[in-house]
């Protein structure tokens, strides 16, 4: 369904048992909550059954409770506050254990998208990368680490990188001018998505840039104005973005083009090692015995 589930609960309201309009009830005002609740859960929240809320779930159109409550979270995600978030967070963790919670939450990212990776894209993008004459790395707030991180690996391997973390828009601007069809563009955007990410690779895409997305759906505004979206599941922990699966396919770039460049960086790192040695960069480690 396309439709906001929003829009669809209010245009058949009419059409609701009482059960279901309580439940489309709660929903349409705690949305936030909602999205996050079990059937099981949700059915005890408006005093229901569990599967009276999974039929409601099937009336409206979707293969079951699982799949209306993905939409709601997809919807939900980028419109809440951080305070929203904490709150959400809050009541997901009741009598549960915080560390086994987070833990599982990233690992089951990591499942989701290593299920929905698209091999022809990534493919795309290494090479892309590995054509530009100058490669620009965009990732503002809780994103520049990805973008740090990324661009400290390519910087071994491209004489043109560039880290572009700026939040404002206009000194984002001035960082990309003279960005041409020669040049790759990799974004990174995840919910609440920035405005600024959106307009800055809007513009290198206008220009006949080559611009990576790596984003949490194919869906989201920045992968609209991409030529290669490389999908990775992120979620909000409290009022943190787990990007554990968006730096997973950083990880995962890196080493496919560090193996199409395998004979340059082993003369760069050979010359590299000398100069850490000398200069004593690394703490030299005693061999035992």
């Amino acid at each position: 369904m396309r439709q906001d589930i929003l829009s669809v609960l209010k245009s058949k309201e009419a059409s609701f048992s009482k059960g279901q309009r309580r439940i489309a009830q709660f929903i349409l005002e705690s949305y936030d909550k909602a999205a996050f609740m079990t059937a099981n859960v949700l059915g005890k929240t408006v005093g229901i059954s569990e599967s009276t809320v999974v039929r409601f779930a099937v009336e409206l159109g979707y293969d079951g409770y699982p799949s209306m409550q993905k939409a709601l979270q997809e919807m939900v995600v980028n419109r809440l506050t951080a305070a929203q978030r904490i709150e959400v967070t809050n009541d997901r963790m009741v009598g549960q254990n915080v560390l086994t919670m987070v833990l599982q939450s990233d690992m089951e990212k990591l499942r989701q998208t290593g299920e929905m990776v698209d091999h022809a894209a990534f493919d795309a993008a290494v090479n892309a990368v590995l054509g530009a004459e100058r490669v620009y790395i965009l990732g503002v707030r809780s994103a520049a680490p990805l973008a740090n991180f990324l661009g400290y690996y390519l910087n071994y391997m491209f004489q043109n990188v560039h880290i572009l973390t700026a939040s404002g828009a206009s000194e984002m601007f001035e960082q990309i001018v003279g960005v041409n069809s020669r040049d790759a563009v990799i974004a990174f955007s995840f919910p609440r998505y920035s405005a600024t990410t959106l307009k800055t690779a809007q513009y290198c895409h206008s220009t006949g840039a080559t611009v990576i997305a790596v984003t949490d759906s194919k869906r989201s505004s920045l992968a609209q104005c991409s030529d290669h979206v490389l999908v990775a599941k992120s979620d909000m922990v409290s009022l943190v973005d787990s990007l554990v699966a968006p730096l997973s396919v950083v990880n995962a770039l890196i080493v496919a083009i560090a193996s199409k460049k395998e004979k340059e960086l082993s003369k760069t790192f050979q010359e590299l090692e000398h100069v850490w040695a000398e200069y004593n960069i690394y703490e030299k480690q005693e061999e035992n015995g």
